[in-house]
């Protein structure tokens, strides 16, 4: 399963958006209200937990200075990665896209589709005011 945040602009440069989401406390500042539980296990690991949903820990996979950062799933239960690909559109402006890309069977896939999707244009869209 692939799906895509819409693409936000957010007035920080690509340097500063890569510095931020590089950073995994930050990510507790743009998880949606819904959020129940968010605790950083490590530099590169967080655990989250959003309402109905079970806990989730999330793991810093790799990077590429300033265009783009992978975090993926620390279990095989849910395999997936959610990508974040930085451009820059001006100086001290940029604009982010966050792509979900998930290995699930057809049932589970139709029941988390909408949430996922929700989750991640939220994510998209508190990026754009940090």
């Amino acid at each position: 399963m692939n799906l895509e945040s819409p693409t936000v602009t957010v007035e920080k440069s690509p340097a500063e958006v890569y510095q931020f989401l590089t950073q995994v406390e930050n990510f507790e500042k743009i998880m949606p209200e819904s959020i129940q539980k968010f605790e950083k296990l490590s530099d590169s690991r967080f655990l989250f937990q959003l309402k109905g949903m079970p806990e989730i820990v999330l793991e810093q996979k790799e990077s590429t200075a300033s265009s783009q950062v992978v975090l993926g799933a620390a279990s095989d239960k849910l395999p997936f990665t959610l990508t974040a690909n930085i451009n820059e559109v001006a100086p001290g402006k940029s604009t982010t896209q966050l792509l979900f890309e998930g290995q699930f069977n057809a049932m589970m896939g139709m029941m988390i589709k909408n949430p996922i999707q929700k989750f991640i244009s939220t994510l998209s869209e508190n990026l754009s005011k940090i």
